[in-house]
This record gives structure tokens, C-alpha cells and sequence, in this order.
């Protein structure tokens, strides 16, 4: 049964997507072209149509280059046919070697044909700044971005990883030059992760009616409850430090409670976890990877999961900064 219809609008944007994004990261490292096309192909059957990149994806695998996630999607697009049934979102900004990084309007130029290539497509529905860039004047962003969206080439933009006294200033400076504003904010948020988004950034999304698209919703897998000792350190290269972060009492604590209402619901922590996300008044979709074709149906689960007013007071109470 695919995900429901339900779909929420990207900021004003006028782009809705499903309640759930897929990221992209994945893909050219640890799964491969094969697989991911599987892993595309059950994304689309369930519903789960919005893919989240960047072109920096994956520059930190040994042999690569930038650019593998992209191209990968590209190469999906083109043999299934199906762009128009696809919201695609991808990144600008981080360092992919040789100079290539930064904000600047050539750069932003150059950026932009090089993924457009890539996913052998006309246009990106959502382009984001992945980082900011200090040492280009927003202005100069805002309006490089204000250009391509003019062109036809990007349909909205987006910040990820803006503190909020810039991305307060970059939409300043959009409304007062009459350009193209960030839409969308990617932050890091998930159910222990809490305490900057909520403290900082809230309340310039509920201000500017941004879309919000968090990325380590499951705070690296710690709130899939496969960690529960520093033993369990080894179920993954990254065990060692999510067992450093996140393995505390508030984090145990916060795992007996999604294992609870888990139990309810005849779900899993990770489920539960993705409901009480999508559950958040101010989050549009929120982004999850997976390696298997089962894996996205676990995911695409978690979107039929409503959870009643108890239990996601139970979640925010053991979750509270």
C-alpha cells in the first residue's frame, strides 16, 4: 500500500512532497548503482517520490570525486522515464577539491550545469546552499539563485546549515532586493537532537513560514534502538562515536519510550521516531536513508503511524532540553 496522500508545500514554494525525503548520500557509497536503482524503483512504488542529494556526495570515499549520488540519480531518471513523477533536491556549496566550493555567483554557475548534467535533467525543484559562505556577500548568492530560478533551470531555493542570524539576514535582504528567498531549511533535528533548531532557528521558521527538511532524523541510527551498550559500538563504523553522544541516560531513556509506544503499535523505535517527526507542527519532511528495498518499506511505515496526544507528550517529555 503506498505512502498516504498526504503532501505538505515546501515554504511557498508551491512544490508539495510526500511527508517523508529520501537521502541520497547512500548512494555511490555504501550502496551501488544496482542497488540503488532498486532502492529508487521502492521508493516511487511507496510513495516516497522526494530524493534529497548534493554534489558533494561522495567525495569522502576513497576514489571518488563528487558527484557519484547525482550521477547515479541521473542515470535512474533517464532509463525509468520518469522525471516528472520525481521531486529532486540538491546541494551547492561544500568543498569538492580543486576550488570548487563557496557561494560565489560564477561558482553557483558552474555548480549548477555540472548537476544538471549529472542527473541528466533540465531543472532541480529545490536547490540548496549547503553551508554558509561567509566570504560571499548573500546578495551575490541570493541573486545568482534569483537568476537560475528566472531561467528556468531551479524551481526553489533552500539553506542547509545556516545559523539563524544569517539565514534571518539572507531573507532580509531577499524581501528588501525583491529576489528569490530561501524556502526551506536543512537542519539537524531528530528526537534527542533538539535544543539548537528549537532554541534558535523556530522561531525564524514559524516567522517566515519556512519548509523544514532535518537531516539525521534517527540521530545517526541511535534512535533505531540497535545501540544500548558501548559493546554494540561495533555494529557499525560509526558505533563508536554515537555511542560516545548519544548513549546517556536521557538517551536511554528516550529509547525505552519509543520501544513503549513501539510496542503499541506493533511498529519499531525507528517508526516511532519517524512519526513524532512528521508529527512536528513545523517540520515538512524529514530526511532518512536506507541501504534495502526493506529498509524503505520500514520507512514508508512510518509514515501511516499516527500517534495519539499521549504518547507524543511521552516523547517530548523524555526528549526535553
Amino acid at each position: 500500500m503506498p505512502v498516504s496522500d498526504v503532501f505538505r508545500e515546501l515554504g511557498h514554494s508551491g512544490i508539495c512532497v510526500p511527508v517523508l525525503t529520501f537521502g541520497g548520500n547512500v548512494f555511490g557509497w555504501t550502496v551501488d548503482e544496482s542497488s540503488s536503482f532498486q532502492i529508487l524503483d521502492a521508493l516511487v512504488s511507496e510513495g516516497l517520490t522526494f530524493i534529497d542529494t548534493a554534489d558533494v556526495y561522495s567525495t569522502w570515499v576513497p576514489g571518488n570525486s563528487g558527484g557519484e549520488s547525482e550521477t547515479i540519480i541521473g542515470n535512474w531518471l533517464k532509463k525509468r522515464g520518469n522525471r516528472d513523477k520525481v521531486i529532486i533536491a540538491t546541494k551547492v556549496g561544500k568543498n569538492m577539491g580543486e576550488g570548487r566550493h563557496g557561494l560565489s555567483a560564477a561558482y553557483i554557475r558552474q555548480a549548477v550545469e555540472a548537476s544538471l548534467c549529472r542527473l541528466q535533467t533540465d531543472y532541480i525543484d529545490l536547490y540548496q546552499s549547503h553551508e554558509d559562505d561567509k566570504e560571499t556577500p548573500l546578495e551575490e548568492t541570493l541573486a545568482a539563485f534569483d537568476t537560475l530560478i528566472r531561467e528556468g533551470k531551479v524551481r526553489a531555493i533552500g539553506a542547509s546549515n545556516y545559523e539563524a542570524d544569517r539565514l534571518a539576514e539572507a531573507l532580509k535582504i531577499s524581501r528588501e532586493n525583491h529576489l528569490a528567498r530561501y524556502e526551506t531549511l536543512q537542519p539537524e533535528y531528530n528526537l534527542y537532537d533538539r535544543r539548537h533548531y528549537e532554541e534558535t532557528l523556530s522561531p525564524i521558521v514559524k516567522s517566515e513560514q519556512l519548509g523544514v527538511i532535518g537531516y539525521y532524523s534517527l540521530a545517526s541510527g541511535f534512535l533505531s534502538g540497535k545501540y544500548r551498550v558501548p559493546e554494540d559500538a561495533v555494529k557499525s563504523p560509526r558505533g563508536q562515536g554515537i555511542i560516545a553522544r548519544y548513549l546517556n541516560p536521557r538517551g536511554l531513556a528516550i529509547l525505552n519510550a519509543l520501544e513503549q509506544v513501539a510496542t503499541v503499535h506493533k511498529s519499531t523505535a525507528t517508526q516511532v521516531a519517524l512519526a513524532w517527526l512528521i508529527a512536528r507542527p513545523e517540520v515538512t519532511s524529514p530526511i532518512v536513508s536506507a541501504t534495502t528495498v526493506d529498509q524503505v518499506k520500514e520507512l514508508a511505515s512510518a509514515t501511516r503511524l499516527t500517534l495519539t496526544a499521549q504518547e507524543i507528550s511521552l516523547l517530548d517529555g523524555v526528549s526535553a532540553w
